[in-house]
């Protein structure tokens, strides 16, 4: 479909020089592309190379994204609208201000992502490898970290309220400053972990202590 100018982009976002819509990618090579002010709606990437490609104020909207590697790569204030990551690669990707609400990861190897800033409200990442993966000052309500590996990952000052934590594994984790209403530390590993004392005692309120 040919792209359209002037359509209405995602709320907060720049109106995009160009818009695709319902386009196949499949196998293109895009190493170290650089994309800027662009729009793609209902599109799907199937293997396509995005190594070292960098993004900037692109919005992805309802886009699935199969067996794409992302590795090296550097996204800012860019956004991953309720998309779909099957098989990707993001090692060593990093997300500055991005917002990523309602999108979902299946399979793949996410790990060591950066995230600094923006919005993953809502995001699905039951059971991912984000072992030693950082994450600061990010929007995070009701993120599905169900069953993931967060061993010695970084995850300060984030919003986790309403987070679905059960079975995760949080051993040697730095949470401080992050809000850890949402936890329940009798259905998560948290041994070596690092947390505050206003976290210690949200803790141990969850375990039905009294803090004076």
């Amino acid at each position: 479909m040919r792209p359209r100018d002037g359509d209405v982009p995602a709320r907060g976002y720049p109106a995009p020089v160009t818009v695709h819509e319902e386009i196949d990618f499949d196998g293109e090579d895009r190493y170290g592309e650089e994309l800027a002010d662009e729009t793609y709606r209902n599109c799907l990437f199937r293997r396509v190379d995005f190594t070292e490609a960098s993004t900037r104020r692109v919005v992805f909207e309802d886009c699935t994204f199969l067996d794409v590697r992302f590795n090296a790569s550097a996204h800012t204030d860019s956004a991953f609208l309720r998309c779909t990551f099957k098989g990707v690669n993001l090692f060593d990707a990093v997300f500055d201000g991005c917002k990523l609400t309602g999108s979902k990861f299946v399979r793949g190897e996410l790990r060591p992502i950066r995230v600094n800033g923006g919005d993953w409200s809502f995001v699905a990442l039951p059971g991912a490898d984000l072992r030693e993966c950082s994450f600061t000052g990010v929007r995070m309500r009701e993120i599905d970290f169900t069953g993931t590996r967060l061993e010695k990952a970084v995850v300060t000052g984030c919003d986790l309220s309403g987070a679905m934590l059960h079975s995760s594994d949080l051993t040697g984790a730095d949470l401080r400053d992050s809000d850890l209403t949402a936890l329940d530390p009798l259905t998560v590993k948290l041994k070596n972990a690092t947390i505050s004392g206003a976290q210690a005692v949200v803790i141990a309120e969850a375990l039905g202590l009294r803090v004076r």
